[in-house]
């Protein structure tokens, strides 16, 4: 039972409404009440109820008229329906099934038949909607599973509804039913309530509990000879749909399966349709997400683009008039110097000495900077690039512009990788170079490049036994003007490491490094092959 729900009383006597709205609200449910089928209409539009009782004798609109009403709307046609007569032998039950009804009873049935009844339509009423197997259709021919000792009660079975188009299977006992749900689709299975070996209330429960464990809807109906108040309990309580004695009429037996795989097909028919709605809806809202999506981007990609212009202006004004100013400096130092030294003491000629440097070095400064917006903003063009030629290029370089050093280099041939080739020059330049520099002092320096594994992927490395430095500062490496080194002993300006990381970054890779103080460093990195990137790639700045 559920406490919350509402149930809609459709009946023109006053004393009976009376008397049905108080063993409900007994039970723990609210009512509402119409006194006709008119105001049944006027009361679904205001709110749709859980479960309607109505009245087959109305005013106005009759009962059965009103459920076919319910029906024919899409949004009313899932409300169960229970129908009332006054008279216990009122002989057209299965007319009042085929008008839509789910369930019919007499006004003078015991209370707790009643509410039994209405506690098996709540029960179905709510349970969440199956998903279709692979082999459902929208439109399929209901298959109906009979299990009964009795093969003369199953063949008038398989007769009666075999004769309405149903797929009727039977089965002799409870376990050979139980095997045959296990392996086959049923709509519906009709269960006897007295067998040999597990009875039907016994077999009941295993079929609800098989498919709640498969996600199916499977309805059941109770069958008996013995239409005894206490075996109907016994039989709604164990989640049978309907419970029907085998001594009335066969036409009875078919008006209720009917009307139960009647709804059972609306509900399912409803949640496809519900589906299908909630599927356009994700489709429509994922569509103007995408829509959203894609003008955020061109957005961006025009607020990338105004401000990669405004990075070149500033480039543009960096390179032009800072340069200027600069050259300025250094060259009316030098004048100084050269003109008027020998009135200067010491003193005077070390300062302008320095002022001469700082320029030079305020110089290299705006080089390195401009080198690093370059690498940023360049376009990457990927083709496959012999490392150990471009390292060999630079390392030789090295060696004519510093003739006096004494350095070994170990260069592997055939060391290959898929890159822009200028970037990764630029990369083998800045790491081949601090190497050299940082080795300075070293009685024999040895400078090494080559590949290696990482985590299973090729790892492109620069190793010397120079100065090394402190792993504890090993994630200042690649901020720019960051450095681990004063400056009078090695010089520079704290850009080329974040050059490099920003050269592989842009690859795709990673690049970290690995020291000991006064043993040397080694910096290693990565350049995945399966990386693609557009040749016009967005700006970092």
């Amino acid at each position: 039972m559920n406490p919350a729900a509402n149930i809609l009383i459709v009946e023109d006597s006053e004393t009976q409404a009376l008397q049905l709205a108080w063993l409900l609200e007994k039970n723990g449910w609210e009512v509402i009440r119409a006194s006709c089928g008119e105001s049944a209409v006027e009361e679904l539009n205001r709110n749709l109820p859980a479960l309607m009782i109505v009245d087959y004798h109305l005013p106005g609109i009759p009962g059965d008229e009103l459920c076919r009403r319910v029906r024919m709307n899409i949004h009313t046609r899932g409300i169960p329906i229970l129908m009332l007569t006054a008279d216990d032998s009122f002989g057209s039950e299965p007319a009042v099934l085929e008008s839509g009804a789910d369930d019919y009873v007499s006004k003078s049935v015991a209370p707790e038949i009643l509410l039994l009844r209405v506690r098996a339509l709540l029960r179905g009423s709510g349970e969440r909607a199956p998903s279709l197997s692979s082999q459902e259709a929208y439109f399929h021919r209901a298959c109906i599973l009979a299990i009964d000792d009795s093969p003369t009660w199953l063949e008038s079975l398989v007769i009666a509804f075999g004769s309405e188009g149903y797929g009727v299977v039977t089965a002799t006992s409870a376990e050979e039913g139980l095997n045959r749900i296990a392996k086959e689709f049923f709509d519906c299975v009709m269960v006897d309530l007295i067998m040999p070996g597990i009875d039907g209330i016994e077999t009941c429960l295993r079929i609800n509990e098989m498919a709640r464990a498969m996600d199916r809807s499977i309805l059941v109906v109770m069958l008996t000879s013995s239409e005894t108040k206490d075996d109907m309990t016994r039989g709604l309580e164990a989640g049978a749909d309907d419970f029907v004695g085998k001594s009335g009429d066969m036409t009875v037996l078919k008006a209720r399966i009917r009307a139960l795989l009647r709804r059972k097909f609306f509900q399912e028919e409803n949640r496809r349709i519900r589906e299908q709605l909630m599927r356009t809806q994700l489709e429509a809202t994922e569509a103007r997400a995408a829509a959203e999506l894609a003008a955020t981007r061109a957005d961006l990609v025009d607020e990338l683009e105004r401000k990669n212009r405004e990075l070149e202006a500033f480039s543009y004004s960096v390179s032009h008039d800072l340069r200027a100013p600069l050259r300025t400096i250094d060259a009316f130092s030098a004048a100084l110097l050269e003109d008027y030294g020998d009135k200067l003491d010491a003193k005077g000629q070390e300062h302008l000495g320095r002022v001469r440097a700082a320029a030079r070095r305020m110089g290299m400064l705006i080089d390195d900077l401009l080198e690093l917006s370059k690498v940023g903003r360049a376009e990457l063009r990927r083709q496959r690039v012999d490392l150990s030629e471009l390292a060999g290029t630079v390392a030789a370089e090295l060696m004519r512009a510093h003739p006096e050093r004494l350095v070994r280099t170990q260069i592997p041939g055939g060391v290959v990788a898929e890159g822009d080739r200028r970037l990764l020059q630029i990369l083998l330049e800045n790491l081949l170079g601090n190497a050299w520099k940082f080795s300075t002092g070293v009685s024999e320096a040895v400078i090494e490049f080559g590949v290696t594994q990482a985590d299973g992927h090729s790892a492109y490395f620069v190793k010397d036994n120079g100065a090394g430095f402190d792993m504890a500062y090993a994630e200042r490496l690649f901020t720019p003007f960051q450095r681990l080194h004063v400056q009078s002993r090695f010089p520079g300006t704290g850009i080329g490491l974040a050059t490099v990381h920003r050269i592989v970054d842009r690859h795709g890779g990673r690049v970290w490094a690995e020291s000991t103080v006064d043993q040397g460093a080694t910096f290693l990195w990565t350049l995945p092959a399966q990386k693609t990137e557009s040749m016009k790639t967005e700006s970092l700045t």
